[in-house]
């Protein structure tokens, strides 16, 4: 193999290497921003009422 296709495999592979890097740090950033906003939430959310209740089901699973 030349240098100049070493050079160009090498380089693909960093390419590679750097797009998962960024989907990896995207999908943390969705989770932590799904963390926070249920940290956030949850007292509001505590406090509301229950919009349906189990007796609102019209299937129940065993």
């Amino acid at each position: 193999m030349s240098i100049e296709a070493e050079i160009r495999d090498t380089k693909q592979h960093l390419i590679d290497i750097s797009e998962k890097i960024d989907e990896l740090l995207y999908e943390r950033e969705i989770v932590s921003i799904m963390k926070l906003a249920e940290q956030s939430l949850s007292e509001f959310l505590a406090d509301e009422p229950d919009i349906y209740k189990i007796a609102d089901l019209k299937v129940r699973y065993k």
